[in-house]
């Protein structure tokens, strides 16, 4: 595994205070933009989750795997909190991306 590589945790929202999808990339622009897409049926694509409102990068994918599932166990009410402490209104951080 490349230790130079950069692994990122991230939440997905349909809207503000609406559902929740949080995933695992190396990728997170790629991996956004196949969200938004809807290139891949599931989750994201049924419920209309597109909406980037939260990321933490790792630099250790075994930590952001770890930190991943622990997020997916989380109550709703923590989850909403992690992402209002840095994005309060939801806004869609996908564009924040490029530089």
């Amino acid at each position: 595994m490349d230790s130079e590589k950069d692994f990122y945790v991230y939440m997905l929202a349909s809207k503000m205070g609406g559902t929740i999808y949080i995933g695992v990339t190396s990728d997170l622009i790629g991996r956004t933009y196949i969200h938004r897409e809807n290139l891949v049926p599931g989750f994201t694509s049924k419920y209309g989750v597109h909406r980037l409102v939260w990321f933490e990068q790792q630099g250790d994918v075994e930590y952001a795997i770890l930190r991943e599932k622990q997020l997916k166990k989380w109550n709703r009410a923590w989850k909403i909190r992690l992402i209002e402490e840095k994005n309060p209104a939801w806004v869609d951080l996908y564009p924040t991306l490029f530089p």
